[in-house]
């Protein structure tokens, strides 16, 4: 099993997705979030926060990045190692997973494959012409 960490997970966005991350807060400046280009979503954010914020023994920070998978698949999720609960988002549809050497790269970047889909949404485009 490979690792990810934050940087090549930005990186992997970057070149997949087009996506720059984005640092919106002064307070949390190591906050990053990743949306559509098209649509504004968040398809992800990457945070650095104290593993005990996860339900876990230690205060250390460490990077998690929380990804949309959906209430059916939480669960499941949810029983693999180093896959939490979201921090800071609706627990029902998002997960946070924690970067690292223990985290596996290609379930990573699977589930932020899956996350950019579920955030996608319908182009306008297509919704006006529906309408009519």
């Amino acid at each position: 099993m490979s690792g990810i960490s934050r940087e090549e997970l930005l990186r992997f966005a970057a070149l997949t997705y087009g996506t720059e991350p984005e640092y919106l807060w002064e307070s949390t400046p190591d906050a990053a979030v990743l949306r559509h280009s098209e649509n504004r979503k968040w398809y992800a954010i990457i945070m650095r926060i104290p593993a005990d914020r996860l339900g876990l023994e230690s205060s250390e920070r460490v990077d998690i990045v929380n990804v949309k998978c959906g209430a059916m698949m939480t669960g499941s999720l949810l029983m693999c190692e180093g896959i939490f609960p979201a921090y800071h988002m609706n627990k029902e549809r998002w997960v946070s997973l924690l970067l690292g050497s223990s985290a596996d790269r290609e379930q990573v970047e699977a589930l932020l494959r899956l996350s950019y889909e579920n955030t996608l949404g319908e182009p306008k485009a297509k919704r006006r012409k529906e309408r009519i």
